[in-house]
């Protein structure tokens, strides 16, 4: 296939652009656009083209949708070599990137921009009702109407006695990134809890100050102290889970948690088990461990709320999704940093093994 020689050349998986059309015009003016077909998307289609050099030696990988554009599957050791040696820079859609090894693309020199802060406030949001649900027992609240009448009277009547205000209670924050930072902002504002934070960087004195936050130098600190936990941090390179039998053992007895990570972080059993011997009395989870497989024990546990992955569902998400992606390889391919790298710290270790 024949491409300008003048224009850098960009990928574009997935389905077309929908709603940042003029930005994307001025995109499809500054660099050749190639897209490939569904068919060709598919992973064995996928990897002959690139072994072919089908679309040429592009410079740059786009995929501005989270729920198309993945018809190649992971982005991995098999096929990441394949990629032309020209290409600095892949920008998605969405906040996850377990569907892509992020350590080989840095191997590769390839930039990986994710496009969390697009869906920071709609997942924050999101989250903040999971955090009330867990306080309010909301699955039984808004359940028992559709009941029976009887459903009803018992839920009237008894769920106020197991149910407290956020305020002035200790919400822990695992990964206090774009997300997780928002996640504290809005509880700090809205409902007056204490914020106690873990990461593996500690933020700025400004930014603590700002939600007043205290740091947690170990996760199980963070466990101790907490009466209610939000999982916010991005799937584990390793695969190792967060939450597991031993994490949820250093939890208070009567505490809450919260996911809108990744469900492949979490023990959903070893959930359960705490849930039914009184160590969790609350528990929100938009991700599960085996989507879109629901676990049938958490299912039948009214202290948990169970929503199906919509904490970043929103049009104003989707639209961001669009823009960030574009603007994140204009700026790559202009000269400029990347807005939302995820990988860059890895690419200097990794300059050497380019020959990958």
């Amino acid at each position: 296939m024949a491409t300008s020689l003048r224009k850098p050349v960009v990928l574009h998986i997935g389905d077309p652009v929908k709603w940042n059309t003029d930005l994307y015009a001025q995109f499809s003016q500054d660099f050749t656009v190639i897209r490939p077909s569904t068919e060709e998307r598919k992973r064995g289609e996928f990897m002959k083209a690139l072994k072919e050099k089908r679309w040429g030696d592009f410079h740059a990988i786009f995929r501005p949708f989270w729920n198309t554009g993945g018809e190649m599957g992971r982005w991995d050791s098999e096929l990441v070599p394949l990629i032309p040696k020209t290409c600095k820079v892949f920008a998605s859609a969405g906040a996850g990137y377990d569907w892509a090894d992020v350590d080989i693309l840095a191997a590769r020199g390839i930039i990986y921009c994710n496009s969390a802060a697009a869906s920071s406030e709609s997942v924050a949001d999101f989250t903040l009702f999971l955090i009330l649900s867990t306080f309010r027992n909301l699955r039984w609240c808004t359940t028992a109407p559709y009941t029976s009448p009887s459903s009803f009277q018992d839920c009237h009547t008894n769920a106020a006695v197991l149910s407290h205000n956020p305020r002035n209670h200790t919400l822990g924050i695992i990964g206090l990134g774009n997300v997780g930072f928002e996640i504290a902002r809005k509880a700090y504002a809205a409902f007056h809890m204490k914020i106690v934070y873990y990461d593996v960087v500690r933020k700025a004195p400004a930014q603590e100050a700002e939600i007043a936050a205290s740091f947690a130098p170990t996760l199980e600190e963070l466990l101790s102290r907490s009466d209610c936990v939000v999982l916010a941090t991005p799937a584990s390179p390793d695969g190792k889970k967060v939450i597991t039998k031993e994490s949820l053992g250093k939890m208070k007895k009567g505490s809450r948690f919260v996911n809108i990570a990744r469900g492949s972080l979490v023990d959903e059993e070893a959930v359960a088990d705490a849930v039914e011997d009184g160590t969790l009395v609350g528990v929100g989870l938009d991700v599960h461990e085996n989507e879109p497989r629901v676990s049938e024990r958490l299912k039948g546990l009214r202290q948990v709320m169970l929503t199906a992955h919509n904490a970043g569902g929103t049009l104003d998400t989707h639209i961001g999704f669009e823009e960030l992606s574009m603007r994140n390889i204009d700026a790559v391919l202009k000269g400029k940093g990347a807005l939302t790298p995820v990988n860059m710290h890895m690419i200097a270790s990794a300059v050497p093994k380019q020959n990958l």
